[in-house]
């Protein structure tokens, strides 16, 4: 509360005036620039916080009186602080009279401000009285080309609230701000309008459904409330027919126009045009058709991706280039829209919600205020439209990648495409999409999904079937007995749990999967204690073993490389929620070191006896103790994990060295106890020997190439910082050593600077 000026002070002021207290004719003012410019100068603000400054006209006089007062209280210098600050305890505060608890806590923005966000307030207490106050007309203007600039304003606001809803706000906050969309039987005879809204509320339908089902609204709480909102109206399944026969008579008028502009032969008076000047007609016609299309076509995807057994995915691929297509026409019509528009009514592009710059007409954000929970009067910030075309490319993109998905019943690679799925961070929308085609018809048997369908992966195989296929153990496919055992039926429901624990987003998924890892766990430790209870301590394959023992080993060791895959995912989600500080980096590469080599011991045992079942499938029995010999060639997927036991092994050697050497890194742990030199083994040599191997094995997969060059680089340079630690000695006062993430994100890259 200091001044930080030293010219003299004026006069200090009377009294505030009075506030009037609060009530349903309340608003706020917002004085924080007129704060913030007081602090920039230095000067000492204090904080009159008010509840209300009412709104009624005969209260203007005292709002400007009251900002009046408020910036000669930002004149005070250090004076007035010896004044009144000797006063005031810790704790304390200056207020109004008015001032009360719910004023205090709608002062701030708590947390996420989609959790924080209210209504402002208009004025308006009904849509009835909205709309006799002329805020929603019907039609949009007598003027036939203003009532068209006004229809499309109308439709790129509502995208750009789709898209706000699809960011996690609510349904009434966002699209059904719109009174067009409340009141449908209103605009009937507007078919352009009538049509969009029918379709735009078919497919919020649709989503939420979707959502809901997923159950990724428990990431987005809010994104499913509708609270009683007119979401299903009558007419609605027959929403595409209606917009087909708008599709077509737009079609037919904008045909006209090119014809009458190739051959002269047609005039625009034989088609019922849009709008009245003919030289605009075919721009508007343009701009129209590709909105009306790419409506139609995102609601196919929607309604595509919910067919059964994954039969609508190559349609819904078709239709997702389709909507890429119209939006990219979407932007061209942009120029063409700020080109007809008033300049003066015009917003930047950077917050604009239409494609012309105009404040679109039908909207008032408080009409559903008494739907929603006491908030503070914030409104939604609405994304910008250009934001709005940027996140539905993003969402397509993320559905096109969903459709490409194979229907392979191979739980590995199942599990590898949603992890690399997740590395294109997709929205909620995506991952429920995603989600839905895993798990909903667990939760809802009535709707059918893709991956889980009646217990069954794709619908056609059961689980307990896809862990048989895993074992490599085809013979005991659709057998009761291996079907109702305890444990499969077990892992059976942790797989599906898994599942959907990896469509989340990764702050829900890392806190999921830490119940799961234990899961998993307590089942791999049962399973092993029932082996050594029926079979004893026998480990090794063995010639003469029945069914029963080869079903149990090789369960166990599935069991326990899925435990350790799950562990391993959950120390890399850490990096990338940027949980682990630098002091921990030790710790945490220990740990990913020991995980990957049981890791990859599991995977190992995994294959050789899946390699010896089919050796007694295939071969005679007195060949079989022969070839069990042999040496079995290992996958790249297992020198893969070579390259992050080898990297995680170094990194964690490296930054132990330089804790004792140096004292950098330091933190309380056992690690601190370690008496390692620098290190003389550089375990980055050994991976850039393993690489060029594995770019062979990898050459059709671009993923996995561009892991493997990242790894690469991570290689190089650590190894060769390694050895400048090792020539100048990590001991040198000078040396200053720092961990970045600038080449992968989960492995760090040592910088090595001398001060």
């Amino acid at each position: 509360m200091e001044a930080g000026s030293s010219s003299p002070a004026g006069p200090a002021p009377g009294p505030p005036p009075s506030i009037p207290p609060s009530g349903d004719q309340g608003v706020w003012a917002d004085v924080s620039p007129l704060i913030a410019a007081a602090c920039a100068e230095g000067q000492w603000v204090p904080l009159f916080l008010t509840e209300s400054i009412t709104k009624a006209p005969r209260s203007r006089s005292c709002l400007r009186e009251f900002m009046r007062y408020l910036i000669s209280w930002m004149r005070c210098r250090k004076h007035a602080v010896s004044c009144t600050g000797a006063d005031l305890q810790d704790g304390e505060l200056v207020h109004g009279e008015n001032f009360s608890l719910f004023a205090a806590m709608s002062a701030l923005e708590i947390m996420d401000p989609k959790m924080d966000s209210g209504i402002e307030r208009s004025g308006y207490y009904s849509i009835d009285e909205a709309i006799e106050d002329g805020i929603a007309p019907v039609p949009l203007s007598l003027d036939r080309t203003l009532d068209i600039q006004r229809t499309l304003d109308v439709i790129d606001h509502l995208f750009s609230c789709e898209a706000t809803w699809h960011k996690g706000h609510t349904l009434a906050q966002t699209v059904f701000t719109c009174i067009y969309l409340m009141k449908m039987e209103r605009i009937s005879s507007h078919a352009v309008l009538n049509s969009f809204c029918r379709i735009l509320r078919a497919t919020c339908n649709s989503v939420i459904s979707v959502v809901s089902t997923a159950r990724t609204h428990e990431e987005e709480d809010l994104f499913t409330m509708s609270f009683g909102l007119p979401l299903n109206g009558e007419g609605d399944d027959k929403c595409l027919s209606v917009l087909n026969s708008v599709e077509e008579t737009i079609s037919r008028q904008l045909r006209a126009c090119k014809s009458q502009a190739l051959s002269k032969k047609k005039t625009l008076e034989e088609f019922e045009s849009l709008q009245d000047n003919p030289e605009l007609e075919e721009g508007y016609c343009r701009a129209l058709l590709c909105r009306l299309r790419f409506r139609k076509h995102f609601h196919h995807v929607v309604t595509c991706m919910r067919k059964p057994q994954g039969r609508g995915l190559d349609l819904a691929r078709k239709h997702v280039t389709s909507c890429l297509a119209e939006l990219s026409l979407m932007l061209k019509s942009q120029e063409f829209l700020k080109s007809r528009s008033d300049i003066t009514s015009q917003k930047g592009d950077e917050s604009c919600t239409t494609a012309s710059g105009c404040c679109p007409i039908g909207f008032d954000v408080s009409l559903n205020s008494r739907l929603l929970s006491p908030a503070p009067p914030r409104a939604v910030q609405i994304l910008a439209w250009s934001d709005a075309i940027r996140y539905f490319e993003k969402l397509l993109h993320d559905l096109d990648i969903i459709c490409a998905l194979s229907l392979d019943p191979v739980l590995e690679n199942v599990l590898h495409f949603i992890a690399q799925f997740q590395k294109s961070v997709p929205d909620l929308v995506p991952r429920a999409f995603l989600q839905v085609m895993n798990l909903s018809f667990l939760y809802r048997p009535q709707l059918k999904t893709l991956l889980v369908q009646d217990g069954k992966l794709y619908g056609r195989d059961l689980f307990c079937d896809v862990i048989s296929r895993a074992l490599s153990l085809p013979d005991i496919i659709g057998d009761k007995e291996f079907q109702s055992n305890e444990f499969v039926v077990q892992l059976g429901q942790l797989v599906i749990n898994l599942l959907k624990i990896l469509c989340t987003n990764t702050a829900w998924q890392r806190r999921k999967l830490g119940k799961s890892l234990q899961d998993w766990s307590t089942i791999s430790i049962q399973l092993e204690l029932a082996l050594k209870r029926e079979f004893g301590e026998t480990r090794n394959v063995l010639a003469d073993e029945n069914m029963c023992m080869r079903v149990s080993k090789q369960l166990l060791v599935w069991s326990q490389e899925h435990t350790y895959w799950i562990a391993s995912r959950f120390l890399i989600l850490g990096f990338e929620l940027d949980l682990y500080s630098p002091s921990e980096y030790c710790m945490v590469y220990w740990y990913m070191h020991v995980v990957f080599i049981k890791l990859i011991e599991k995977m190992q045992l995994r294959i050789l006896a899946s390699n010896e079942n089919s050796r007694r499938k295939g071969k005679k029995k007195k060949d079989h103790s022969k070839d069990s010999v042999r040496d079995t060639p290992f996958p790249p997927s297992c020198l893969l994990l070579q390259c992050y036991v080898l990297l995680s092994e170094g990194l964690s050697m490296l930054l132990a060295a330089l804790r004792k050497e140096s004292k950098s890194f330091q933190s309380p742990s056992i690690f601190n106890t370690e008496q390692e030199d620098v290190m003389k083994y550089n375990f980055f040599k050994e991976i850039q020997k393993i690489i060029p191997s594995l770019k062979g094995s990898f050459a059709s997969e671009p993923e996995k190439l561009a892991e493997l060059r990242q790894i690469e680089q991570v290689a190089e340079h650590n190894r060769i910082a390694l050895n400048i630690i090792n020539h100048v000695g990590a001991s040198d006062p000078k040396l200053r050593v720092s961990f970045e993430f600038t080449h992968h994100p989960h492995f760090a890259v040592a910088v090595v600077k001398r001060s």
